[in-house]
């Protein structure tokens, strides 16, 4: 009889007890070996990689942080208080660099419109939300309630959109370039492959048309050259018309990206779409749209991200974004020689942004299964 006294309970006679995989065979050491250290050429790069961090990151480290100055008057002073950054600055500026000139007494409107914003996406992003069928239609009335809250009226207090400016102003060009621009590029995608030549050729000139011209361009039309064509004594918002001009700009280069998914879906799925006796609108509704933008998802993201950065341009036609807000501040002579300060706050702020939005992409591509990837 063997002796099964010293034995684990659970060890079975005549097999061998689980046992861990080997150091250095799983986890992060694994990961390290394969990626960091798997050949010569990797080790030498991960030295030199990691002898670049250490000469760079130390002193910006002790000039953002360490040896900074978040409490100052004025750049002298900044100066006899640390080496650092002068975020003293920002910090005087904060309130300009969100609302631009914006009311004081009426910045609770932009407030609450930026909570009232968050509230809208929560649906949109995350389908366990809870009654998310009801605040789906909060999300379509979310653009005329901004509206009414940003500019006025019906009990509040009118504002004109040349107070506008700061991350506000880049916040409603982009997101109404993004919200109105992805509907038009996916009806602009379709119409270019209509059946129907009218539509096709009209809708294959607007594409090539905005796709090459640039923004810039179609920005300065906006703001001078249009209004040679309106009748004498019309005035048209020039904020309106930049937002006119993004939306369609961006729903080209959606338009191009949607059609690329659309070719990309097989012909068998089209024909099981007649086969089932589905009409036109019903089998993209159901069948071809959805697995066509699936396919499109890191593109239509992509395009996002370049239209969100691209919301800078307003500053060359007088609109007051964040670097236009930037400028005007170190015009001043108590801060002048901190544009390093601003240009870094301000990038900092468009990577959150930009790396959100790439997150999130990333995360509707897995939960889609979009794509492949090497794991």
């Amino acid at each position: 009889m063997p002796n099964t006294q010293s034995a684990p309970l659970n060890y079975v006679p005549g097999e061998h007890p689980d046992l861990k995989p080997p150091i250095g065979q799983t986890g992060l050491l694994l990961w390290v070996r394969k990626n960091l250290f798997s050949s010569p050429f990797n080790i030498a790069l991960t030295l030199a990689t990691i002898y670049f961090l250490y000469v760079v990151i130390p002193p910006m480290v002790n000039w953002l942080f360490i040896d900074s100055v978040f409490n100052a008057g004025s750049r002298d002073e900044c100066r006899e208080l640390g080496k650092g950054a002068c975020w003293g600055f920002i910090g005087k500026r904060l309130g300009q660099f969100t609302y631009g000139f914006y009311p004081i007494e009426e910045r609770w409107r932009v407030n609450l419109t930026f909570v009232l914003f968050a509230l809208a996406l929560l649906p949109l992003l995350w389908e366990k939300m809870p009654r998310r069928r009801m605040l789906l239609w909060f999300s379509l009335a979310f653009p005329f309630i901004a509206m009414w809250l940003l500019l006025g009226g019906f009990g509040l207090e009118s504002v004109d959109t040349d107070r506008f400016g700061g991350f506000m102003l880049t916040m409603v060009i982009g997101v109404t370039g993004i919200v109105f621009s992805l509907p038009l590029g996916i009806l602009l995608a379709l119409g270019r492959q209509s059946g129907l030549h009218f539509i096709r050729w009209m809708c294959t000139g607007f594409i090539e048309f905005f796709r090459g011209v640039p923004l810039i361009t179609l920005l300065f039309v906006a703001s001078t050259m249009l209004n040679y064509f309106l009748p004498p004594g019309t005035t048209f918002d020039l904020l309106l018309r930049v937002l006119i001009m993004v939306t369609l700009f961006s729903a080209a280069y959606i338009a191009e990206v949607v059609r690329g998914g659309l070719q990309a879906i097989p012909k068998g799925q089209h024909e099981a779409a007649d086969a089932m006796g589905l009409k036109y609108w019903t089998s993209m509704r159901l069948i071809v749209l959805p697995q066509a933008l699936k396919i499109s998802i890191p593109g239509i993201v992509n395009t996002f991200i370049g239209l969100f950065k691209d919301t800078t341009l307003v500053v060359i036609i007088g609109l007051l974004d964040p670097l236009g807000i930037g400028r005007a501040s170190l015009s001043d002579s108590k801060w002048q020689g901190l544009s390093t300060e601003v240009y870094v706050f301000i990038a900092l702020f468009f990577f959150i942004c930009c790396f959100s939005m790439s997150r999130y992409s990333i995360y509707l591509e897995d939960k889609l299964h979009t794509g492949h990837r090497n794991e």
